[in-house]
């Protein structure tokens, strides 16, 4: 059986972050493959802290979160929206789960870039957790938000570069 590794690196290094869409509508199937990526990454005691609650395009929600976040012409954009919360009693380590959040997204761009779609992770907006669990009508002591992943059919491609990996290195290979 051939080793997998290759269709692994070129996802892994051809995923870009999208921030324009079409108007095009975001599939659900497509929606649950995302979904069920981000379910599948590691957490830690295999505790699986993650929740999501999946907003689509011209929900009123859509227009509160835009409302919370320097980035809003993206969400306003966006085909769909995937808020990523940490479920507070799943959780049994901060880090390990704030960790484990991370993978869980990584997961889900990768899917969305796998099936064609555009994406990006939306970290800012946790400096409004109180407003955004207000916005969306969610338990304080229950829910801490990890981030937005806004998603939809590119618009155009995304870019991006990386510094030297000898730059990166603590000691030399």
């Amino acid at each position: 059986m051939p080793h997998p590794e290759p269709t692994i690196f070129q996802a892994l290094l051809q995923r870009r972050s999208v921030r324009k869409f079409t108007d095009q509508p975001v599939d659900t199937e497509h929606l649950r493959r995302i979904l069920d990526a981000g379910r599948w990454a590691p957490s830690g005691l295999n505790n699986q802290p993650w929740r999501f609650l999946v907003i689509h395009k011209n929900d009123p929600r859509q227009e509160s979160l835009a409302g919370l976040t320097k980035y809003a012409a993206i969400v306003r954009n966006a085909g769909a929206l995937i808020a990523l919360f940490l479920h507070k009693p799943a959780m049994y380590h901060e880090g390990k789960d704030h960790q484990a959040a991370g993978a869980c997204i990584q997961n889900m761009l990768l899917a969305i870039h796998g099936l064609g779609l555009g994406g990006v992770w939306l970290g800012e907006i946790i400096n409004q957790e109180e407003q955004v669990i207000q916005a969306l009508d969610l338990n304080p002591d229950e829910y801490r938000i990890m981030a937005v992943i806004a998603l939809g059919h590119p618009a155009h491609p995304g870019a991006s570069s990386r510094r030297p990996l000898e730059e990166l290195l603590l000691e030399a290979l």
